[in-house]
């Protein structure tokens, strides 16, 4: 079996019509989506096309649970970007289509990988950090327990690749909010491990998101499309994250 993972696409369709098109040339037996999908400047569009996609599986992200919650009028504890007017976008099969993601997805046997073990953040939970620069000590506790040959993720919008123990870990990036590059990143699994980043028309995808009704619609296209987030500075977001983590932690 071969696998696409992609995460992260935020409501960037343009990003995600692209991304589509080149995993359809990959001719995957499964896409994964493992979380955050629709929060962003076109979630009821992107929900729309991920519902087309037969046999796909999406894990939940931090941002699709704060979408159902605002959607539903409860408070949310990770609401993500965008939720509050998110929620007034889409209707009501779609927020039932965010609810139906699993907390996990286990794929017994991908070709040349082995077992396979999607999450959004961490196994355990949708909003912990990891990057690159976790410590070993940390990255022990997170995978405790996990019972798999490779843990794919999302969440912190970069690719990685490393090893702790008898786990690899690789984050597939960002597809529609990606950091440091700018494009849509995504994984292909089987039968190794390949990180992609397509390219797309950004200024176009610039012009559809601001002619959305939207009062982030600008800065989204101007931060997230044609230009995107340095390495440096998320990685200071993200240091910020994990020692917020730690202290709640304790």
């Amino acid at each position: 079996m071969r696998v696409a993972a992609l995460a992260d696409i935020h409501g960037n369709l343009p990003a995600l019509e692209a991304v589509l098109r080149d995993v359809e040339r990959e001719k995957p037996d499964l896409i994964v989506f493992c979380g955050d999908v629709a929060s962003g400047p076109m979630p009821a569009e992107t929900i729309d096309l991920l519902q087309t996609i037969r046999g796909a599986r999406f894990v939940r992200g931090n941002a699709d649970r704060g979408l159902v919650d605002e959607f539903d009028g409860k408070p949310s504890e990770s609401p993500g970007p965008f939720a509050d007017w998110c929620a007034k976008q889409i209707n009501r099969k779609q927020r039932e289509f965010l609810a139906s993601f699993e907390s996990t997805v286990r794929i017994d046997s991908v070709d040349g990988v082995g077992r396979v073990l999607f999450c959004h953040a961490v196994p355990s939970n949708d909003i912990d950090v990891m990057t690159t620069e976790t410590s070993q000590q940390r990255m022990r506790e997170i995978l405790a327990g996990v019972d798999a040959d490779l843990v794919v993720c999302g969440h912190t919008h970069m690719q990685f690749d490393r090893v702790v123990d008898r786990v690899r870990v690789v984050n597939a990036g960002s597809v529609g909010m990606t950091y440091g590059e700018p494009g849509a990143c995504w994984a292909m699994l089987g039968p190794r491990v390949q990180f992609r980043r397509t390219d797309y028309d950004r200024e176009a995808a610039a012009e559809r998101i601001r002619a959305k009704d939207w009062s982030s619609a600008e800065s989204f296209a101007r931060d997230n499309v044609i230009n995107v987030p340095s390495v440096d500075e998320a990685m200071q977001f993200m240091r910020a994250q994990e020692a917020k983590q730690a202290h709640a932690r304790r």
